[in-house]
């Protein structure tokens, strides 16, 4: 928590809902490159993970300036998951930005001035800062609250490492950092004098026989060595494109809540864009995937092949897996069958909304039963499309 002028800063911490991609970690390709049949999250597809980790290799050499790559294949093979998984190897502090074609179309924003903001997401900056850090273990807390919940609240803080020991006196925001994050004698933690944010890094070693039995979140940590209050390098990661937000603005680091920083009318178009020819837009050449011949010579192309059906059900069981979704071997086949008649996201979406009537039904694992009345529940694309031939003389044209 920190003050910048009259706005206080509280840390936020990042949310990865979990959707049809949640469940891939990784490649799956060993640095020798075997891999097996299923590993972090993937499933078959050797060919394309094999050559995506090639493309791993060649970006983490610093060798990919002026190459690209063209992920081609039909609907539901698995280009995005390909895509997410060379991220996930890349690491944490690689910028990965997902963008679907049917976003960039919008009657107020060019394309060119949409795909920049994207463009620059993908671009990241280490900053480097050095802040002076309070670091050690506590020996003991007191806090004084009002009775009446009215008044500034005061305390003491006692912290120690090997070689010394220190008294603090706290304030009324550090008084409510330490009830939040429940700070008890024996935590080791860590203070930042610049902007006042507490960290708890775990609890001493010295305390771990103080109880029969620990949460899996519990963490020992040795306590501190040296002066209490030493001088650390902090790194931190960002974009291009936050940096033009902050400077865009007159009011600095608020545009980065404010949300209007060019707004995108989507409109879906994918029928168009997933046709395997198409006329390249300011000519009259038929190429594929709509791009220019020079164009795709100069991407490197890996290509997908369509799911077996052994395959399907190993995705399906581990998306299941990633929701927390418990189902029957009979509810797996269900949705294979399911998914060979529409798609693989409505198969996935259909784990969700069958766990919703299971919950309902008050049992304990997802059957067939769930999975039909789910079915029968949301439509598809193919039965919407008959839907709407059907009725079309109820609609306005």
């Amino acid at each position: 928590m920190a003050l910048v002028g009259d706005v206080e800063l509280r840390s936020v911490v990042r949310v990865e809902r979990v959707g049809a991609h949640s469940h891939i970690h990784g490649l799956g390709v060993a640095s020798n490159f075997d891999l097996e049949d299923v590993a972090d999250g993937m499933v078959g597809q050797i060919r394309a993970r094999k050559a995506a980790a090639v493309v791993v290799k060649i970006v983490q050499t610093g060798n990919i300036a002026g190459r690209g790559v063209l992920i081609h294949g039909q609907p539901g093979t698995g280009k995005t998951a390909i895509a997410m998984g060379i991220a996930k190897a890349l690491g944490q502090d690689t910028p990965f930005v997902s963008v679907s074609a049917s976003e960039i179309f919008s009657v107020e924003m060019s394309k060119s001035e949409a795909l920049t903001p994207a463009f620059r997401k993908a671009i990241g900056v280490r900053i480097k800062e050095e802040t002076e850090v309070l670091e050690g273990e506590v020996v003991s807390i007191e806090m004084d609250r009002p009775a009446s919940g009215v008044g500034p609240k005061v305390g003491k803080l006692s912290l120690k490492t090997t070689d010394m020991e220190t008294i603090y006196d706290l304030g009324s925001k550090m008084v409510d950092q330490c009830i939040k994050l429940r700070i008890c004698a024996g935590d080791v933690i860590q203070i930042d004098k610049g902007s006042g944010r507490l960290t708890r890094v775990g609890r001493s070693a010295i305390r771990s026989h103080d109880y029969d039995a620990m949460g899996p979140q519990t963490k020992f940590v040795p306590c501190p060595k040296g002066e209490i209050q030493t001088t650390r390098e902090v790194v931190h990661t960002v974009c291009l494109h936050e940096i033009d937000v902050i400077n865009s603005r007159s009011q600095g680091f608020l545009a980065l809540f404010s949300g209007d920083t060019g707004e995108i009318k989507v409109k879906f178009v994918n029928r168009s864009i997933r046709r395997e020819r198409g006329v390249v837009r300011g000519t009259d050449v038929t190429a594929n995937c709509c791009l220019p011949s020079d164009l795709v010579d100069r991407l490197i192309g890996i290509a997908t092949k369509p799911y077996t059906s052994d395959e399907i059900g190993k995705i399906l069981s581990l998306s299941a897996d990633e929701e927390g979704v418990r189902m029957e071997a009979g509810a797996i086949t269900l949705l294979k069958m399911m998914v060979a008649e529409t798609s693989m996201r409505y198969g996935m979406q259909m784990i969700a909304a069958s766990n919703v009537l299971r919950e309902r039904r008050k049992k304990q694992m997802v059957t067939k039963d769930e999975i039909s009345a789910a079915y029968k529940m949301f439509y598809d694309t193919k039965r919407s499309e008959i839907y709407l031939t059907k009725n079309s003389d109820k609609f306005l044209t």
